[in-house]
């Protein structure tokens, strides 16, 4: 399936595909659930019901019958709705969605990205993403290096043409970016009061279906699941909270996450670990209850990609950002410490981990 056009405007996405050999005789319904694999059956028919699908060059009303043939050119439209729009406690958040520059130069952008901006477009997620945003201010493809969670905040690359992407991305396969988050969790009594450790449980994801988002732990010398690897730093070890650094060495889904809940310290805000499938859904359907609001704390889990270590044109660069405004706040509101002080520990605790794995 091949894009001919992308087109964003302020509340319109609009995509051109171009039916490929393969997909000759396909049912149009059928094509576009190659596309919109995130959505149902109904609404990809009742976008096409909608005149939000057209076929260029074919008149009349379309149908989810209507037969494709091959170079056939497919439209489709996307309008901003409140699919998108995020709740806390019932009211709709005023979410951040211009991205901090941290570096950039002909090749290459470094960004912080605001929590709930998708990478990306995908699924119900086309406009507050990461490359939508400088498509449309530099009107010219963005290329996405990687991906963080679209909860998750902090240091995301973006390339500007291909060769640059290319080769950005051999890094990522070779393992040879280095990575460091910052992490607010709640303790509980499986929670060991180190310093530091690391963690080694293995992680795999035992459910089919809608279950299969939830990542379990294994024991290290468990044949189940894959191998995985996360340092983790305590910078403050509250009364009912610690907040740290944590660095994975492996790329597992979730992995921090996992991690931290089998070591006692699940982050808060996280609806899945601190939580669990059940609350997950209850958010995801808009029917948390007050106990579940108070539970999380924060309307998103406190992750945040605090640091960034790759080589970048012959050189090893380290990209750094600062803590996001909303994990100050719940800083300011739940503790006595000094912002200015965390962001030095934070620091500091980033460099010596760095100058450990050079």
């Amino acid at each position: 399936m091949s894009i001919i056009s992308k087109a964003y405007r302020a509340d319109i996405f609009e995509v051109k595909h171009l039916v490929d050999e393969e997909h000759e005789g396909l049912r149009l319904d059928q094509f576009l659930g190659l596309y919109l694999d995130s959505f149902s059956r109904e609404t990809i028919k009742k976008k096409i019901k909608d005149k939000e699908i057209s076929i260029v060059g074919r008149p009349g009303t379309h149908k989810p019958s209507s037969v494709l043939h091959h170079k056939d050119e497919v439209v489709i439209k996307f309008f901003k709705s409140k699919y998108e729009d995020e709740y806390w406690r019932g009211e709709k958040l005023d979410l951040e969605t211009v991205p901090e520059i941290v570096f950039e130069d002909k090749d290459l952008l470094v960004i912080s990205k605001p929590a709930f901006m998708s990478t990306h477009p995908s699924g119900r997620h086309v406009f507050n993403c990461a490359t939508v945003f400088f498509e449309m201010k530099y009107e010219q493809t963005i290329h996405s290096l990687h991906r963080i969670d679209r909860e998750t905040s902090g240091i995301l690359m973006l390339g500007k043409n291909p060769k640059m992407a290319n080769d950005m991305m051999v890094h990522f396969e070779n393992d040879e970016v280095k990575k460091c988050y910052l992490f607010i969790a709640r303790k509980n009594e499986l929670f060991l009061n180190q310093n530091e450790f690391i963690a080694n449980e293995r992680m795999g994801s035992p459910d089919e279906g809608l279950k299969r988002i939830v990542v379990e732990s294994y024991p290290e010398k468990s044949l189940e699941g894959k191998q995985a690897r996360t340092f983790f730093y305590i910078l403050e070890n509250l009364s009912e909270y610690v907040i740290g650094i944590a660095c994975p060495q492996t790329g597992r889904q979730h992995q921090i996450r996992v991690h931290a809940l089998a070591h006692g310290i699940p982050l808060v805000g996280d609806k899945l670990y601190l939580g669990s499938y059940e609350m997950f859904q209850r958010f995801k359907d808009q029917l948390a209850s007050a106990e579940d609001f108070d539970s999380m704390e924060l309307p998103r889990h406190a992750l945040h990609a605090i640091a960034l270590k790759i080589p970048y044109k012959g050189v090893e660069k380290l990209f750094m950002t600062k803590i996001p405004n909303d994990l100050k706040v719940w800083i300011k509101e739940r503790t006595n410490l000094s912002i200015e002080a965390l962001e030095e520990k934070i620091s500091k605790t980033v460099e010596n981990y760095y100058s450990t794995q050079a």
